[in-house]
């Protein structure tokens, strides 16, 4: 089966949430998949990561680490900003095509005999059969570990079937509330699935209600939970702030931070006051790798800080001749659209936005633009190429208590067209709201993925 082919299959089974509410997820199916498959879950040991916001920053952070360890480090991450080769890497390279179509095959072929013999219902879903070829890459390919970012949830994902070394729990807000509860409660219950009994749980001080749930399983498991410490900026510090710009005119954050019983100079290209969570989870979680014999000292956690690349995560393209400078960031839920908002005020403060934003139908597009929106001089609506995408006029409803100026543009080339033409050279466009928005324009733009 040829690369495309592959894909084309894997887009015909639809989208993650789609399956999601066409099938009840259980874990026996993925297990029986994989055993089917001579369990390559079980030829690498592996890093879970679980949570609304965070979880994906954190993988990469960890990853980077990893790698800079000199450890054969396998990376899974969803969902993808312009190819799904993104989500499956190796040392931070994208599995190749012909390799995709490969395992695709085969996973795809043991699949549909598992439904013909009746040991499986129906075909695995989306992010089942892409979670089973990630794995099968990685146990064919000798990693020395897997970096595992949960797609949803926790306890029924797919990647749930692995036993990790590490659990993680990055930070918890209301998102899917569809699929996993309405309060922050009953989805911290869902991310607290991947919590093993006698296992290690690194997780960061959260609201009282997951602290409560997050805190009770770790107890009922007997499992070993360890508080990562994030950084905290002195109220007046000396020269200016934790944010300061590199000399190419790209923002990064430098901070010190104590590892290992030794002081290292952080230094992060991913921006913002919430990344200081996410670092300090990467390195805690590291941190716990190493008591359990990984080799990783404080050197190489500074530099794979350093050299971590997490794509479209207030990624910064500086303005050129005639150009705007423009800022991509996937901020896709209340919780994510604060955090932009603070980067933005600390980045941009003196500088007019203008927003290219589009959103998801079934997202909490009211309060993100409520959050958003009065920051910018001007907001271009558009959507994605996605049947979930929101319309422009959906969007402009969404947020009419907002008084925000909104233009309506068909599609993304267009926005980000009509965008550029208000900015001009002094001004910042900001594209958010959805990752398949800033997918599209990253494309568009031919930004680095």
């Amino acid at each position: 089966m040829s690369y495309e082919n592959a894909v084309a299959r894997m887009y015909a089974l639809g989208h993650e949430l789609s399956q999601t509410a066409a099938h009840k997820f259980d874990l026996a199916h993925m297990r029986t998949l994989l055993g089917a498959l001579n369990h390559p879950e079980q030829r690498f040991p592996s890093v879970l990561i679980a949570g609304t916001n965070g979880k994906g920053s954190t993988a990469a952070t960890l990853a980077s680490i990893l790698r800079a360890s000199r450890l054969r480090t396998g990376l899974y991450t969803s969902p993808h900003l312009v190819r799904i080769n993104e989500r499956i890497r190796i040392d931070g390279c994208e599995i190749n095509d012909d390799d995709f179509a490969l395992i695709h095959d085969l996973v795809d072929r043991t699949a549909e005999q598992l439904v013909g013999e009746g040991e499986l219902p129906w075909h695995p879903s989306f992010f089942e059969t892409l979670t089973a070829i990630a794995f099968e890459y990685f146990g064919q390919n000798s990693i020395d570990i897997a970096v595992l970012e949960v797609g949803m949830g926790g306890r029924l994902d797919a990647t749930n079937v692995v036993e990790p070394r590490v659990s993680v729990i990055a930070d918890i807000s209301l998102d899917h509330q569809k699929f996993l509860g309405d309060t922050v409660a009953e989805i911290a219950r869902e991310k607290a699935g991947i919590i093993r009994r006698g296992g290690v749980v690194v997780t960061l001080p959260q609201q009282p209600q997951a602290n409560d749930v997050i805190g009770n399983t770790i107890l009922e498991l007997d499992a070993q939970g360890v508080s990562a410490v994030p950084y905290v900026p002195p109220v007046s510090p000396a020269s200016g702030d934790y944010l300061v710009e590199s000399t190419g005119g790209i923002p990064v954050l430098r901070y010190p931070l104590q590892v290992m019983g030794k002081q290292i100079r952080v230094e992060t290209p991913l921006i913002g006051r919430h990344q200081l969570r996410n670092v300090a989870l990467a390195v805690a979680t590291a941190e716990e790798l190493s008591k359990q014999g990984f080799a990783i000292t404080p050197e190489s956690i500074e530099r794979g800080i350093r050299e971590t690349h997490w794509p479209g995560r207030f990624q910064v393209i500086p303005a050129g001749n005639n150009s705007p400078e423009y800022v991509f960031d996937v901020a896709h839920n209340p919780a994510g659209a604060w955090a932009l908002r603070s980067t933005l005020s600390t980045c941009y403060e003196d500088r007019p936005l203008t927003f290219v934003f589009g959103a998801m139908r079934d997202k909490a597009i009211g309060e993100m633009t409520e959050i958003l929106f009065p920051l910018a001089e001007r907001v271009i609506a558009t959507q994605a190429d996605n049947p979930r995408s929101a319309t422009a006029e959906e969007i402009r409803q969404a947020a009419v208590r907002t008084s925000a100026e909104i233009e309506p543009a068909t599609d993304v080339p267009s926005g980000l067209e009509r965008a550029a033409t208000l900015a001009g050279s002094r001004g910042v466009v900001v594209i958010t709201g959805s990752i398949y928005i800033v997918g599209e324009a990253m494309r568009h733009l031919g930004a680095r993925i």
